[in-house]
């Protein structure tokens, strides 16, 4: 397991070493040439290279073992573990050279805060801790110095998702957008449910690579045939999900003792193989084709600005090629300048559709979801049951707001390749990251659904309900026996007063059973009414971040294009008035930068010539 870490580490180091010098090439060669912008881009994509970070995030339902399996994974307390609901903040786990926490608290206006927090409180901070000082905690981050961690790899240890009243899904998928890497815990000691099967389809929406940890198998001797049955619930839902069986108390065991056996029927050797060849490689491959796009761009714009100079001082011997070339660039600035404006219409209307589509979706779902709560109702007595159709209710508006929030996130990605099409003809165009994070506020400002009466009664309140029913019909049918010379009480008349007492007993219950229903509907709505109005007020927020986003990425790049634009035209027209005795000093001066270009472009092409050889010697290296 240390060799194969060892392996993980040098193979990255190689990789970050090469982006690293090609880019810092790169950058000289922008500085040389002027261009302050694209010196900018190149530093800031060697500044992505030089901290290659890899965030895993641990998701899962409530009391599966999720930081319990963090804590055996790194070999250290760092999480809450306990038989009750335990992790109520998201944990971020990193390497440090030290061990330290810290708490980060929402500022409002302004960067996050950070609050020194003692490692001997780290388990069981709740959002309510006093540390906070009446802040929002957003999340605990942890510094430990673990040899896993050492190349990157940063593991997310989540609140639990489901159960009654739970409000931590939204914040769970608001997480996964921004995760390289999901791990999806569900112990062994039950089949996945439909509410979980849900919740892994909405995580594979938002993240190419999840993996499914069946964990507590030192718990339950049937856990294969669980593994069999989840591979069945999957393959019936058309997911594609490897799932890894665990045991976190066997690793824990394994590393105490140093017993390799022990640890291999912990499994997390598996564990092991799957991130490293699908999460740390693809982080890899990640890496290298963002340098290719940043750095093969670059030189683009570089080789544009000093191609324009050097064929003009190539060739002056005519004033009217000059003057074409000068009305070419021209026309190039001004249909720019037009695919600017069509880039930023179709950027304004994508998100306005966007926002509505979005709208209607949630307000579709949420509509469907109280529908089927009032036929729920209908059929049963809320009075008794009102605590499994809350429980009901409040998994089903969670499992549609997430896949309203998976919805949102792909219809975004989708605008932004629709926009980075208007750029196409300058070659490939990076997609900025997509990120809707912060959910867990979704729900915090709606209210609770409300109680209700349970509808039960005890047997003094019976007795007089059955009396002012019965007490009519005595006294008319004791009237209607005086005349045939009876008492006013005689069997008729109570005879008649039980039978009219039973049926007013009856009619109460029945009355009182639709009032419940009456209330329970309106409980409903009121709270179905509340979710769609907080939760349409966070879309649209953030939709408008989402928008400015992709307004300040895309600006960057037309500015950038613009610019190379115009710096061709400048070059063009400052070499027509080149003295002679300089040409020659400026042409081999340009065509220097010219080679240095065309050798970046090329450099850039064989670190995805690298990657391709890499891949197949891995794929040797398991076939050997």
């Amino acid at each position: 397991m240390e060799t194969a870490a060892d392996q993980v580490s040098s193979r990255k180091a190689r990789v970050a070493s090469a982006a690293a010098s090609l880019l810092d090439r790169t950058a000289v060669l922008a500085r040389d040439i002027d261009r302050s912008d694209l010196v900018a881009r190149a530093e800031s994509a060697l500044v992505r290279v030089t901290d290659p970070r890899i965030r895993i995030v641990v998701v899962g339902p409530l009391n599966q073992g999720k930081s319990q399996f963090v804590n055996s994974l790194l070999g250290c307390d760092v999480c809450s573990v306990g038989d009750d609901e335990t992790t109520a903040v998201a944990t971020v786990v990193q390497y440090g050279e030290t061990a330290g926490a810290e708490l980060v608290l929402a500022e409002p206006g302004g960067e996050p805060r950070r609050v020194p927090l003692p490692l001997d409180e780290l388990l069981g901070i709740t959002p309510a801790t006093p540390r906070a000082d009446g802040r929002e905690v957003l999340r605990i981050d942890v510094s430990v110095p673990s040899p896993l961690l050492a190349d990157g790899l940063v593991f997310i240890d989540t609140p639990g998702v489901g159960g009654h009243g739970n409000p931590h899904a939204a914040g769970t998928l608001g997480l996964i957008t921004s995760a390289d890497a999901v791990l999806v815990l569900s112990d062994s000691s039950a089949e996945f449910t439909e509410p979980e099967v849900a919740f892994i389809r909405q995580v594979l929406n938002l993240c190419p690579v999840v993996a499914g940890l069946v964990s507590k198998t030192d718990l339950y001797s049937h856990w294969r045939r669980i593994v069999d049955a989840n591979h069945g619930h999957l393959q019936r839902a058309g997911l594609e999900l490897p799932l890894i069986p665990i045991s976190s108390v066997l690793r824990s065991h394994a590393l105490r003792l140093d017993d390799r056996e022990l640890d291999a029927e912990s499994g997390f050797p598996d564990l092991y193989q799957f991130l490293r060849d699908k999460v740390v490689a693809r982080g890899e491959a990640n890496t290298r084709r963002a340098v290719v796009m940043d750095v093969q761009s670059i030189a683009a714009h570089l080789s544009l600005e000093m191609g324009s100079e050097l064929a003009a001082l190539r060739d002056p011997s005519t004033a009217q090629a000059a003057v074409a070339g000068l009305h070419r660039a021209r026309e190039v600035a001004e249909e720019l300048h037009k695919k600017t404006s069509r880039w930023q219409q179709s950027l304004g209307d994508g998100i306005a559709d966007l926002a509505a589509d979005i709208d209607h979706d949630l307000r579709d779902r949420l509509r469907r979801v109280t529908r089927a709560a009032e036929e729920t109702v209908d059929e049963c007595d809320p009075g008794k049951d009102w605590d499994a159709v809350g429980s009901w209710l409040e998994q089903e508006i969670a499992t549609a707001i997430g896949d309203n929030f998976v919805w949102a996130h792909d219809r975004a990605q989708w605008l932004a390749e629709v926009v980075a099409e208007h750029f196409a003809e300058t070659g490939d165009v990076a997609l900025p990251q997509i990120d809707l994070a912060d959910t867990d506020a979704f729900l915090e400002p709606v209210a609770a659904l409300s109680d209700l009466e349970s509808g039960r009664i005890g047997i003094t309140q019976k007795v007089l309900v059955g009396m002012r029913g019965s007490y009519g019909g005595v006294l008319m049918f004791g009237l209607i026996t005086t005349m045939m010379g009876m008492a006013l009480v005689n069997p008729i008349s109570i005879g008649a007063g039980v039978l009219l007492g039973t049926k007013a007993y009856r009619e109460d219950k029945q009355t009182q059973v639709l009032k419940r229903r009456a209330d329970a509907k309106s409980a409903i709505r009121r709270y179905a009414d509340d979710v769609s109005f907080q939760v349409g007020k966070e879309s649209k927020d953030r939709l408008r971040l989402v928008q400015r986003l992709l307004r300040d990425h895309f600006t960057d790049i037309a500015e950038q294009a613009l610019r190379s634009i115009n710096e061709s035209l400048r070059a063009t027209q400052e070499a027509a008035k080149l003295e002679s005795s300089e040409r020659a000093g400026r042409i081999a001066q340009l065509e220097e930068n010219l080679r240095a270009a065309e050798e970046l472009t090329a450099r850039a092409g064989s670190l995805v010539g690298e990657r391709v050889q890499a891949g197949r010697s891995r794929k040797a290296e398991v076939g050997a």
